[in-house]
């Protein structure tokens, strides 16, 4: 199981990339942190999530 954003998730072995399109979530506006650390989005389509990942997914929102 993979902890994201404080929750546990079945999603061992598919990319971060994966993860966040089957989420919904719009990969060019967020930020993806594995364990502590940052993950830049290049890495995203070859980083598979593994058993015990602690993952925090940030959405950031536009206005004025």
């Amino acid at each position: 199981m993979v902890k994201i954003n404080g929750e546990e998730k079945n999603v061992v072995g598919k990319t971060v990339a994966e993860y966040l399109t089957e989420s919904g979530y719009d990969i060019k506006r967020v930020a993806v942190e594995i364990n502590g650390d940052i993950l830049p989005k290049a890495h995203y389509e070859n980083t598979f999530l593994q058993d015990g990942d602690n993952v925090e997914v940030v959405s950031f929102v536009g206005g004025g």
